[in-house]
């Protein structure tokens, strides 16, 4: 089990190294992440863009890309569809954004004849190195998924389980979080992860164990599920994964962390039929690099299994 993104990328460093697809290379954050995933063996790169913008923009910033392929696409949505047919196709890995909307990006994604959709909900996932915490924490939807609804949350859960299970977590738990600890039937929320529980209870949702309502406390610190004596619990300060009730209460959590504490974090989109890095321009170069080391792992365990 990967505990550290230095694990996770040791364990990437194992397997045959794997290839990411970019849509609209010409991003300099983008550039830089992917030279310094290849020299650290996570992964080789296709570079799909326009090849005179592309080039000026690495000999700006001083990036070797001489090694990469590079396609030569000038309009960025037919960039973007040629990046991830070679995904589709086979002939990459993993698909990655670069200077493009999300909203195009995504609908390449989503592209019937080219694109990587399986069917199944989209849904978004942080997976954060938290110092004080001796595990991965798997945050879950904190950028795609707005007001999930029970049905939204299995998906959510399913979704996260095939990153966990790469990471070598064969049976996470999974915290439903809600202000408070107990059903509240004026609390919409609490009434949802309590029916959550009780599925997972019910094996309608498998590979898991799902404990809810939690607190956040109660959820990653042992010392506050001593304290408030939740010792018939099935997580007791100790979850894998955070369920958020909705976008906001993710998103304020997750920045809150990346501004505040000391993390390591990576980020990918899931629900798709192959590993998707779906990243803001404000993440740091190191999250990028994190976030393929993520999908790569993902990639190979989708070609295992």
């Amino acid at each position: 089990m990967s505990k550290t993104f230095d694990e996770l990328i040791a364990k990437v460093n194992e397997m045959e190294m794997k290839k990411v697809s970019v849509a609209v290379a010409q991003d300099s954050a983008v550039l830089e992440a992917v030279r310094a995933a290849k020299d650290r063996k996570i992964a080789d790169a296709i570079l799909v863009g326009d090849k005179d913008k592309i080039r000026k923009v690495a000999d700006e910033m001083n990036v070797d890309i001489s090694d990469f392929e590079i396609i030569h696409v000038a309009d960025d949505i037919e960039a973007s569809l040629t990046a991830v047919k070679l995904v589709h196709d086979g002939k990459a890995d993993m698909y990655m954004k670069g200077l493009l909307p999300t909203k195009d990006f995504l609908k390449s994604v989503l592209n019937k004849e080219v694109g990587l959709r399986t069917g199944k909900a989209l849904s978004h996932v942080c997976v954060f190195e938290i110092k004080g915490i001796d595990h991965l924490l798997f945050l879950t939807d904190v950028a795609f998924m707005p007001y999930p609804t029970l049905e939204d949350k299995v998906s959510i859960i399913e979704n996260t389980l095939q990153i966990t299970k790469a990471c070598g977590i064969e049976n996470p738990k999974v915290a439903p979080l809600a202000a408070v600890e107990v059903v509240n039937p004026k609390m919409p929320v609490t009434v949802e992860a309590a029916e959550l529980t009780q599925m997972n209870r019910d094996g309608k949702i498998t590979g898991c164990i799902v404990d809810g309502p939690l607190s956040l406390d109660l959820s990653i610190d042992p010392e506050a599920a001593k304290h408030k004596g939740a010792t018939d619990r099935a997580i007791q300060g100790d979850a894998d994964i955070l369920l958020f009730p909705d976008i906001h209460a993710g998103n304020l959590v997750y920045k809150a962390l990346v501004h505040t504490a000391e993390v390591k974090n990576g980020n990918m989109l899931t629900g798709t039929k192959a590993p998707v890095i779906l990243t803001s321009r404000s993440d740091s170069f190191e999250v990028k690099v994190n976030s393929i080391a993520l999908a790569a792992v993902v990639a190979e365990s989708m070609k295992n299994n």
